[in-house]
């Protein structure tokens, strides 16, 4: 298994942060294992889209949510490195307090 758990949506409210305050999250390494997608499709528009990785963050972005960790967005990235045999990937991770 790849992922912990694959969802079709996220359990928390989306977070209101922008590109900056992202960006101000120091990225560390998690263990695809741990995460849990809150997307249970990859979207070729949303992995062409000018605000992707290519153009933006080079880190997917994380959520913990009362102890669970959710990839908020960066899922190409996390199956490209499932599939060349990585079992983590570099994240910025947000934490939403209860």
């Amino acid at each position: 298994m790849i992922f912990k758990s694959v969802l079709d949506s996220r359990p928390y409210a989306q977070p209101e942060l922008t590109g900056e305050q992202w960006g101000e999250l120091a990225p560390r390494q998690i263990r695809l294992d741990e995460l849990s997608t809150i997307k249970n499709t990859l979207d070729l528009h949303e992995l062409l889209a000018s605000d992707s990785t290519y153009f933006g963050d080079l880190f997917a972005r994380v959520v913990r949510y009362q102890g669970q960790l959710y990839l908020e967005t960066g899922l190409h990235r996390a199956v490209r490195a499932a599939l060349q045999g990585r079992t983590s990937i570099h994240a910025r991770i947000y934490e939403i307090k209860d």
